[in-house]
């Protein structure tokens, strides 16, 4: 698994509108989709809006500015997704489980944005007929990494272990010159 490639291997390549918020011209993303979709409010308040899609895919961002109760919130955002892109509700067992890794693995990244950055700025979350991609940006400096499996018995520290273990792969990306990072994770659906 890697934590420093900024996309996955294959011919996917970068995200068009990443966490950067640019979008493949290099100009700032705006808040209407390829659709014409404008941004949407949270009953948060906070703000939720489509994003431009993958390739024969479809994408939901969230911003987290001024927000408390980010981990819920990322949480019943992803399941409005998961809903939208008929991964909810689950025929199967497996496709419940997948459901369920993809809130995990959002509920952790956020989580550790919170606790060793200075909480995230934003979640992008995209799908195509295959794959989940989460990406979570955050101002801090630190580099995420999953402890080793020997402290397996102790509490807490346990959040990239298992965003390793569910995902097909994650990452982080770093925009040079700009303070933070975005953490990235792909998640298979089930078969």
């Amino acid at each position: 698994m890697s934590t420093t490639r900024p996309y996955s291997p294959g011919d996917r390549g970068p995200e068009p509108s990443g966490a950067s918020g640019a979008s493949e011209s290099g100009a700032p993303a705006s808040g209407t989709s390829a659709g014409g979709v404008s941004a949407t409010g949270t009953s948060d308040g906070g703000t939720a809006e489509p994003s431009a899609s993958p390739p024969g895919g479809q994408a939901r961002r969230l911003s987290f500015d001024g927000q408390s109760g980010v981990v819920p919130l990322a949480r019943d955002f992803t399941r409005q997704a998961l809903y939208a892109w008929g991964w909810l509700p689950a025929a199967t067992a497996d496709q419940r489980a997948a459901a369920e890794d993809v809130l995990l693995v959002v509920s952790e990244l956020v989580t550790n944005a919170c606790l060793h950055a200075e909480g995230p700025d934003e979640l992008w979350i995209s799908c195509d007929k295959k794959v989940i991609r989460v990406e979570v940006t955050d101002r801090g400096a630190g580099q995420p990494t999953p402890r080793t499996p020997h402290r397996a018995g102790r509490p807490g520290g346990h959040g990239m272990f298992i965003v390793q273990r569910l995902c097909l792969d994650w990452g982080v990306v770093r925009t040079p010159g700009v303070a933070g990072k975005t953490v990235w994770a792909e998640l298979g659906a089930p078969a």
